[in-house]
């Protein structure tokens, strides 16, 4: 027997405010048929004025221990994605940790952008495995609207606010692909590629938050190879084919980039998760937002073979291999 983490319940939150592409059109040069075409948004959730990351974080943490059945008093670790914390330091998860009242264990971010959700279950079930936690709370958030240079029009339509999380606790399998839980997590980076996809600001730099930045065609290109890699690289390591998949459920960037890697693992339609048209591409939260949905609506049910990929600016990428 092998200790495996098991996604126990998921959560969800957006801010109440939707700006459609038809408000962006308002502010920018841009317009609902130009967004949709190249990307398949039609709206995206902005958080309020003096709504932080951290606030998104923590209703998403408490809707995900409620599903879950699991009290707050149970977590011994919180592991946090995001690329907009609520300040340089300390970690947004430990502003996490405090509204939820808890007082042991661990709490810390992970930073690898729209990639931060694969990065922080990666983390979260290695220190399962390791016998190091028992039971964990792994969250995406971001509020991207606040590092969007809004008279850009190349990035600002592109990004929206959300959170999602997931609770992770250890249980016994078998060891082979018939357990449920995480099977197997893959992650990259190739620091390279940095250019292409940044923002222009930081603490050690400018001293300031700064701009979203991305030549959006060579992070597609990349994108497409990357991804195709790194899903074939964690079906190889649990011995199985494409076919083996009930849900694919990526990261919400761009619904070409999905339906493409979709077509790759020859799934219908049907099989993939697409969140992008009404939450934008929400970075770290935006695979747990689509997990949240396709669960709560009853797409994704127990014991069902789940395939998570995300791919980020740094470059970072990943895959996780979950059997619901």
């Amino acid at each position: 027997m092998v200790r495996r983490s098991v996604i126990k319940g998921c959560g969800a939150y957006l801010p109440a405010r939707v700006v459609t592409n038809a408000d962006l059109a308002a502010m920018v040069d841009t317009s609902d048929e130009w967004i949709t075409q190249r990307t398949g948004i039609k709206s995206r959730h902005v958080a309020a004025e003096g709504e932080l990351t951290s606030d998104l974080a923590l209703a998403a943490a408490k809707a995900a221990l409620a599903h879950a059945g699991v009290d707050a008093s149970e977590v011994d670790l919180i592991v946090l994605g995001t690329a907009t914390p609520d300040n340089t330091f300390p970690a947004t998860a430990v502003k996490v940790q405090a509204g939820l009242g808890i007082t042991r264990g661990a709490a810390f971010d992970v930073q690898a952008v729209c990639s931060g959700f694969i990065f922080a279950l990666s983390v979260a079930d290695n220190f399962i495995r390791a016998g190091q936690a028992r039971t964990a709370l792994v969250i995406g958030a971001e509020t991207f609207s606040r590092i969007l240079d809004w008279q850009d029009r190349t990035t600002c339509v592109l990004f929206g606010d959300g959170a999602g999380a997931v609770v992770l606790q250890a249980e016994e399998g078998r060891g082979d692909a018939s357990d449920q839980g995480i099977l197997s997590t893959h992650l990259h980076s190739d620091g390279r590629q940095h250019d292409l996809l940044y923002v222009d600001g930081g603490p050690s730099s400018t001293q300031t938050v700064g701009h979203v930045r991305m030549a959006g065609q060579e992070v597609f290109k990349h994108a497409v190879v990357n991804l195709a890699e790194v899903v074939g690289e964690a079906l190889a390591a649990n011995g199985l084919e494409a076919s083996a998949i009930d849900w694919l459920i990526p990261h919400q960037a761009n619904r070409r980039i999905i339906e493409g890697t979709g077509r790759k693992l020859k799934l219908p339609p049907e099989k993939v998760v697409i969140t992008v048209d009404h939450h934008g591409n929400t970075s770290a939260a935006s695979i747990p937002l689509a997990l949240c949905e396709a669960v709560m609506d009853g797409r994704v049910k127990r014991g069902d073979m789940l395939l998570l990929e995300a791919m980020g600016g740094g470059f970072t990428w990943g895959a996780a291999l979950v059997r619901w």
